[in-house]
């Protein structure tokens, strides 16, 4: 199932139990607004030689010259690209975290506010394409926090970086000629198509070609703007999104119910799913995706955490532990980045320090020994 995304791997990537004529054009910038040099477009030999390859087998796809010259200008090749696009791995994190992640309580109280600010854009997003507003909200807060993170990279030179690299040559060239269509469309202008690493854009993170397919002029401004401050254009083709790819109006996407058919971490919550369930997984092919989302937009619209908690992990902690680890670590200096008790690559980091510093076996790994020595 080609998802809206699903060229790219996701934390939800989890097992469980989107023609007029083109506005006038600038160069962007010689760098992304990124602190990684290694994200910064720069030319090479090779890149050249294939971007002057390219530009004649776009112009057989109806692209123009002026297009062309005015999409490739400023741009280059970015290396932090492929080096994360051949080193992802498949991060193998419990359901519990995932929901920390993407669905923490700070994620639930930005969404209730920037759920309050758009009230009455959300709602009459509902109002045409039926798919509540919350579960448009839940789906802005993961997939780029209500708009705080939407991506730097310029998307011509992300994709045309991963269509030269040839690992997913053939799928980023579409990327790239649709990224093309784009600016001949007239819907931006080059210095404002950014992205992620993989071209993923905008508020809710679309593909050049699923914006292509889906994205809405929601406005009535004439471009279908999903990158601007406003986030109207790019919940909207959230919406149409999803109602074009089965959504039923009124019907269930997931609710907690110990009786359920989908289970998740051994002893955690159990829930039952409904059609629109497999909705939510066309925007982004998984379980955890899909049951994050619906539990994020219950908590938006005023609900409550879960019913059922989760148990202590392999290390013999529970959540609550775990955040009490975290901030013990940082008060003793030695940061964790945040306690939302999820051990990932930081508070590892952080551990070993401690271990180090205090004589102890470097492992990384939480304990209860570990809490202990901190209080």
């Amino acid at each position: 199932m080609l998802t809206r995304r699903s060229f790219t791997l996701s934390l939800a990537a989890i097992p469980l139990a989107g023609c007029g004529g083109a506005q006038p054009m600038t160069s962007v910038r010689p760098a992304a607004r990124d602190s990684d040099p290694d994200l910064v477009p720069r030319t090479t030999p090779g890149w050249t030689a294939w971007v002057e390859s390219f530009k004649r087998r776009a112009a057989g796809e109806g692209i123009r010259a002026d297009v062309l010259d005015a999409a490739f200008r400023g741009q280059g090749f970015v290396p932090g690209v492929v080096s994360r696009d051949r080193n992802q791995t498949e991060f193998r994190r419990s359901f519990e975290d995932y929901l920390a992640i993407i669905a923490g309580e700070e994620r639930v109280v930005e969404g209730r506010a920037a759920f309050a600010a758009q009230r009455g854009r959300l709602e009459a997003i509902e109002a045409r394409y039926g798919v509540p507003a919350e579960i448009v909200a839940a789906i802005w807060g993961v997939e780029s926090r209500y708009g705080q993170r939407r991506g730097t990279i310029p998307v011509i030179s992300s994709t045309s970086t991963l269509a030269f690299d040839g690992r997913r040559g053939r799928f980023f060239e579409q990327q790239l000629v649709a990224a093309l269509r784009i600016l001949q469309s007239g819907d931006t202008t080059p210095q404002r198509l950014v992205g992620s690493w993989a071209g993923a854009m905008g508020h809710t993170q679309f593909i050049p070609t699923s914006y292509q397919a889906f994205a809405v002029d929601f406005t009535g401004d004439g471009r279908r703007d999903i990158w601007s401050e406003d986030p109207s254009d790019a919940l909207a083709s959230t919406a149409a999104y999803l109602s074009r790819n089965g959504w039923q109006r009124g019907a269930l996407v997931s609710r907690e119910d110990p009786g359920g058919n989908l289970r998740t971490d051994a002893g955690g919550p159990v829930f039952r799913t409904g059609p629109n369930h497999g909705s939510i997984k066309r925007y982004n092919n998984s379980d955890n995706y899909a049951l994050g989302v619906a539990y994020l937009a219950g908590r938006i619209a005023g609900g409550g955490p879960l019913a059922q908690g989760f148990g202590p992990d392999r290390y013999g902690l529970d959540i609550d532990d775990r955040r009490e680890l975290q901030r013990r670590l940082t008060a003793a200096g030695y940061d964790t980045d945040g306690d939302d008790g999820v051990i990932g690559p930081n508070s590892r980091a952080a551990i070993e320090a401690f271990q180090r510093a205090n004589g102890l076996a470097v492992t990384g790994d939480p304990s209860p020994g570990l809490l202990q020595a901190l209080r």
